[in-house]
C-alpha cells in the first residue's frame, strides 16, 4: 500500500475515499496481507500530521500498525541501493525516494501489485489497482 491509499482510507473528503475504502474492505475479505514501508508510514504521518494534526498523525499511525492485514517493511541497506538504481532508471519522472524504497520493498517481496492512486508505480511496471 502507498501513502495515497493510505491517505484516501484515512479520509473522507478525499476524492479516493471510497474507492480505496472498497479495495481494503476487499483485501480484508480474502484475508489477503498488505505490505507497505516504514517511509510510506513516514510519509502518512507527516501529511496527517500537518493536515489534521498531533492526534490524528499519532492515531493513522496506530490504526495502520494494529491492522492485522497490514505488514510494514523496514527499509534496509539493501533496499536503499535497490532504490537508488530505480531513481537513476527512471530519472525522468518525479519519484520520491519513498517511492523507490516501495519499488524495492515490491521487488524483494515479489509483488507485482500496487494500492495506488500514484501513476509512478505504473512507470515502474507494477500494476496500480487503485488505478483500474
Amino acid at each position: 500500500m502507498d501513502t495515497s491509499a493510505f491517505l484516501a482510507l484515512l479520509s473522507s473528503r478525499d476524492q479516493y475515499h471510497t474507492q480505496a475504502d472498497q479495495l481494503f474492505r476487499k483485501a480484508a475479505a480474502s484475508k489477503k496481507l498488505l505490505f507497505t514501508s516504514n517511509l510510506v508510514l513516514a510519509e502518512v504521518h507527516r501529511l496527517v500530521l500537518h493536515r489534521a494534526g498531533v492526534r490524528a498523525a499519532a492515531a493513522a499511525l496506530n490504526r495502520i500498525e494494529s491492522s492485522r492485514l497490514i505488514r510494514i517493511e523496514f527499509a534496509t541497506a539493501a533496499h536503499h541501493s535497490s532504490a537508488k538504481e530505480w531513481l537513476a532508471r527512471l530519472s525522468g519522472y518525479s519519484i520520491s525516494y519513498a517511492d523507490a524504497i516501495s519499488f524495492a520493498v515490491m521487488n524483494s517481496t515479489h509483488c507485482s501489485e500496487a494500492i495506488t492512486f500514484d501513476r509512478h508505480f505504473h512507470a515502474a511496471g507494477f500494476t496500480s489497482i487503485a488505478l483500474h
